[in-house]
């Protein structure tokens, strides 16, 4: 059984590729790069052929100057009103002077000249010009040379910023991330106006091209840990990349476990206070949520908003989200062994209430309690999935009518009622939902065992939990870290938020290059000529 299950672990491993994905695996034949041919003509045959079917693809024969040229681009993926206020004018202006364009060098200077204010790039080779087509450029070429320009026209449809749908807060930032990642980074930028905040850009998936951004402080973060980052990018093989979720797996540590090794959040706020801590987050081209590593146990268990209101408030709500999290993994286990194997720890009076109550129940209490359990996940998946005007109702009158027509039938009592309902509340106050869903994949495990075992099953189920907890590393960090290993220094921000006067030093266990979160003020240099004015 055990040779099974390490052959069933070494089959699940992710093979690590040396090479990142790039622009040039457009190339068909990799043993060289086809440059841009002269000819006109030429040009519109091959990449008439390679945008083959492709209704959105357009060429169109312009003059640059006294020579011939192309215009290529995708309708759908340009901005029409910038090829029109931009590109056609300075092609209209070069014609009407008769500029002559005959080499690179002119073509340079053609660009400097009436392109001056457009991000715009040299390509030399057909798959150069093929990328920047997909990736929402206008590729502009001149009859007799060999080099083209590709200039920046890419669409600005995208999503507004609005506020976050997942972490909601009361006091703080109300605004969210997008899935434009130029868009993300500059909600990371305008609240860390510092220098040394470094954005590495990748380009990962064989047939999505997906734009990946790796965001850090370089003065801050660990060398370590963001090697590894980058490493573990650079080393993702997948044909395509559609959201954050679909990179995580490639970056955490390779060991199975319920519990998230990765912190996402579409909050802005919470990932810049973790690049400030010295943690490194991962923005991934057309997903809302970014990601950020390493994770501890700890990072679950708080909002942004402990961080805006009073440390009194903030140390009591936080300590309610533990509580709330241990009444959800192990309230309906301690259920079934109090009332099936342990009736002497129950008072007298609750526990003749109890057996009062399911003295018509014609199933045990496990079979009672998973028929609840699995009846409200439906109930629970069923809101989730269906559309959004009805699914919140759908959810909460189905979980009531069903409730109440199941005690009244008989098939469950009270009390189990007010068991899964509060077990269900505990576990949405949650802050980050994949947390609450290995919350929820555990507590099943934990039901089952102590059915079999009563109260001791569930602390064993514990004890076993507890010691996965320990085994867990993220980066090379202890997973319940600064708890175990203890570090007295990082307890001001675990079970209590103490005052932000208190808390200047970055977590110990990220082991940040700078260890003070403010460091000796520096004066600033003076805006004036005059020395004191």
């Amino acid at each position: 059984m055990k040779k099974v299950f390490k052959q069933i672990i070494s089959s699940m491993k992710i093979d690590e590729v040396n090479n990142q994905t790039t622009p040039d695996d457009l190339i068909e034949d990799q043993e060289g790069k086809k440059n841009i041919s002269p000819s006109l003509n030429k040009n519109e045959e091959e990449f008439n052929a390679v945008f083959d079917k492709t209704f959105d693809f357009k060429i169109e024969k312009v003059l640059v100057g006294n020579s011939e040229g192309l215009i290529l681009y995708l309708s759908t993926m340009v901005d029409a009103q910038a090829i029109k206020e931009a590109i056609r004018p300075a092609l209209v202006v070069a014609h009407k002077k008769q500029e002559t364009i005959s080499s690179s060098s002119d073509l340079k200077l053609f660009q400097k000249e009436y392109l001056p204010s457009q991000n715009v790039v040299d390509v030399s080779y057909n798959h150069e010009v093929v990328w920047y087509i997909l990736s929402g450029y206008t590729v502009l070429l001149v009859g007799g040379l060999s080099d083209g320009l590709a200039i920046m026209t890419t669409t600005t449809d995208k999503r507004s910023i609005d506020q976050s749908q997942t972490q909601t807060i009361i006091r703080g930032p109300q605004d969210s991330f997008t899935e434009v990642k130029t868009t993300n980074v500059s909600l990371l930028r305008r609240r860390i106006k510092n220098p040394h905040l470094k954005s590495e850009n990748f380009i990962v998936g064989k047939d999505t091209q997906t734009s990946i951004c790796m965001v850090y402080l370089d003065d801050v973060a660990n060398d370590s840990i963001v090697n590894e980052v980058r490493k573990r990018i650079e080393n993702i093989s997948t044909n395509a990349v559609f959201d954050s979720g679909n990179v995580e797996e490639y970056l955490v540590d390779k060991v199975i476990t319920p519990f998230p090794m990765i912190y996402h959040t579409d909050r802005p706020d919470a990932i810049a206070a973790d690049i400030v801590e010295g943690k490194v987050a991962i923005v991934v081209d057309g997903s809302p949520f970014v990601l950020s590593t390493p994770v501890v146990f700890t990072d679950f268990f708080q909002v942004s908003e402990d961080y805006y209101q009073g440390f009194m408030m903030a140390s009591m709500l936080r300590m309610l989200r533990y509580l709330a999290f241990l009444i959800a993994l192990l309230l309906p286990s301690m259920y079934i062994g109090l009332t099936t194997f342990h009736h002497e720890l129950i008072p007298t009076g609750l526990i003749v209430s109890i057996q009062a109550q399911r003295e018509g129940v014609p199933f045990p209490a496990v079979v009672e309690l998973l028929l609840m359990e699995i009846t409200f996940e439906i109930l629970r998946e069923a809101g989730v999935r269906m559309p959004r005007v009805v699914g919140q109702t759908v959810s909460i009158v189905g979980a009531l009518v069903i409730g109440q027509a199941a005690v009244e039938a008989g098939v469950v009592s009270h009390v189990l009622i007010i068991v899964v309902a509060l077990t269900a509340m505990a576990g949405f106050v949650s802050p980050i939902y994949s947390f609450a869903n290995a919350t929820r994949l555990l507590r099943f495990a934990l039901i089952l065992i102590t059915a079999a075992l009563g109260l001791l099953g569930t602390l064993i189920g514990f004890l076993l939990i507890i010691t996965h907890l320990c085994n867990l590393k993220s980066y090379g960090v202890p997973y319940l870290a600064p708890m175990g290993p203890l570090i007295m220094e990082d307890q001001k921000d675990v079970f209590v938020r103490l005052p932000m006067q208190v808390m200047q030093q970055r977590p110990n266990y990220l082991s940040a290059k700078a260890d003070q979160k403010e460091d000796q003020k520096q004066p600033l240099p003076s805006l004036s000529k005059e020395e004191g004015s």
